[in-house]
């Protein structure tokens, strides 16, 4: 069976692939006010700064730039970024380094959750953190295998990310 792609995702794919990255950071915010206000504060403008680099390094050269895409962001982008080159994208080489500050979304949360634990346990902290590693690995990885990358444009001209982490070649 033949995957197509999409010229433009479907509304509710856009909703459940949003829902997943804001939940994180919801859950991240809620873990890390048991230090205080100014933790989670710091830790939204980080993920605030993360959306921002995605959208000047990635979606600025994407196929789907000014289009649905199946995160939203090439039209977000398009508002802000001027139209990069589509070819620069899929010849982009991605290392891990690149993706770290990615991951620390789900990291610092899960880090303070366990000091905070460790300070005082509480039910509702291992629930949230529980939640958060659920939608950080399972949540993360349905949507990039079942929604999003089997009907990328952009995946079929070359993908830096398909490259780091399925290993294919351009």
């Amino acid at each position: 069976m033949k995957i197509t792609s999409y010229e433009s995702y479907p509304g509710w794919i856009v909703l459940v692939c949003n829902l997943v990255p804001v939940a994180i950071y919801a859950i991240g915010a809620y873990v890390l006010a048991g230090f205080g206000v100014v933790v989670p504060v710091f830790y939204l403008l980080y993920c605030l700064w993360l959306e921002i680099r995605i959208l000047r390094r990635s979606c600025a050269n994407c196929y789907y730039y000014d289009k649905v895409c199946g995160t939203g962001k090439g039209k977000l982008c398009a508002m802000f970024f001027k139209k990069g080159d589509p070819r620069a994208f899929a010849e982009k080489e991605v290392t891990w380094a690149d993706v770290l500050p990615d991951f620390l979304v789900s990291v610092f949360p899960l880090v303070g959750g366990i000091i905070l634990l460790i300070r005082d346990f509480s039910w509702p902290t291992v629930i949230m953190l529980a939640i958060l590693v659920a939608l950080a690995f399972g949540g993360n990885a349905f949507i990039r295998g079942s929604l999003l990358c089997k009907h990328c444009e952009q995946g079929k001209m070359g993908c830096p990310a398909a490259k780091l982490f399925e290993g294919k070649n351009t």
